[in-house]
Formats: C-alpha cells, sequence, structure tokens
C-alpha cells in the first residue's frame, strides 16, 4: 500500500478571552507562556515536515511558540481553509448577551444538528467541506510526507469527520484540548485512518 501523508493537528494555545466573546474567526490573542507544554508538544511532532497553519493571530503564534521550544521544520503555509466556523453576526458579542435576546435562534446553533447557522454565519457541515478539501489537496501535493497543521477545535473536529466518513453530529461529540495533538492518515486511495485524538502533554 502507497504510504499515506501523515497529519499532524495541533490545536491553538489558550485564548485570551475574560469578556467571554464568541470569537470564531476573530483574531484574539492566546497564552503561549507555558514553556513545558510547548516543549513537550515539540518533542513529539516529526522533523522533516511540511507546516501549515491558519492564518489567525492564535494559531501563527503557537506554530511560533512550538518552532521556539525545537520544533523543526519550514516556515508555516498559510492555509486559510484550515480556520475556525465563522459566527457570523454573532462574532465578536458577548456569549451570555446573545444568549439572553435570542434564546430559540442561539439554542438551536449550539445544541441542534451541525447544519445550523448563525445569522451570516458558516454551519460545521460547511467548515468539514472546507476542511476535507484542504487535506485532499495537501495530501495530493505530499504523499507519503508528513504535515503539522495548526488549526483550530472546530476544524480539528472537521478533520476527523473527514477521515472517519462520520456525519457532521457525530463528529461534534470528539474534543480537542488547547496544545492537544492529533493524528491522521491519509492514503492515496482514498483510504484513511486516525492514529491517537486529543494527545496533551500530560499523556506523552
Amino acid at each position: 500500500m502507497p504510504a499515506p501523508t501523515r497529519w499532524w493537528l495541533v490545536r491553538h494555545a489558550p485564548v485570551i478571552n475574560p469578556t467571554n466573546t464568541i470569537y470564531g474567526q476573530i483574531d484574539l490573542d492566546c497564552d503561549v507562556a507555558d514553556e513545558k507544554v510547548f516543549t513537550s508538544v515539540a518533542r513529539l511532532l516529526p522533523t522533516q515536515a511540511v507546516w501549515l497553519q491558519s492564518p489567525l493571530n492564535r494559531t501563527r503564534k503557537t506554530a511560533a511558540a512550538l518552532r521556539a521550544a525545537g520544533a523543526e521544520g519550514p516556515d508555516p503555509i498559510d492555509e486559510p481553509r484550515l480556520m475556525e466556523q465563522h459566527f457570523g453576526d454573532w462574532q465578536g458579542g458577548d456569549r451570555n448577551r446573545i444568549r439572553e435576546r435570542h434564546p430559540e435562534a442561539y439554542r438551536r446553533f449550539w445544541l441542534a444538528p451541525a447544519d445550523e447557522r448563525a445569522p451570516n454565519g458558516e454551519s460545521f457541515v460547511d467548515v468539514v467541506g472546507r476542511v476535507s478539501a484542504a487535506l485532499d489537496e495537501w495530501s495530493a501535493k505530499l504523499p507519503g510526507r508528513d504535515v503539522v497543521a495548526v488549526m483550530h477545535g472546530g476544524s480539528i473536529r472537521a478533520a476527523l469527520a473527514h477521515a472517519l466518513a462520520l456525519a457532521p453530529e457525530r463528529a461534534l461529540s470528539f474534543h480537542a484540548e488547547t496544545v492537544s495533538v492529533s493524528r491522521i492518515d491519509l492514503y492515496p486511495d482514498g483510504q484513511s485512518a486516525v492514529v491517537f485524538v486529543n494527545a496533551t502533554p500530560w499523556r506523552f
């Protein structure tokens, strides 16, 4: 069997969000102060990998912290399709205030099927579509290679849905801790494997 493209999916560092904002694709800062965490994760990542990152500050800063901690590879490439879900008109709003003003729409969006959208935003089904396209295109370009992709909780769930051919609703059950690593292998013939999910420094 031909060698797969090995994807190392890293979730960004904790977002600094004291106001409980619904941030989605808003460019909030993140906390990369815990050197031990980044050193541990950097040791897990392969050398000679291609690096991709969502073009948001929190993923760029996380990638930079991992490389400063010893992870090796060329400069990361921005890949917009790996961004977090876009929450439309709710982005930048206070979560509690939006829940109070739009209780039914809020309930449907957060508790209902994955095809629900915030006003003028994306559904999780939309995220699965764009993330899947990015994974397939890069895998075709990089057969048999390692790819480190620094991304978001939502886009990691989307990648797992793609690898396992899951209904999007089922993939929402996955959890991805900040600065965790998940590994999927995508083969040229369309087969795939999930090697591990949500590996964190205290688990390796």
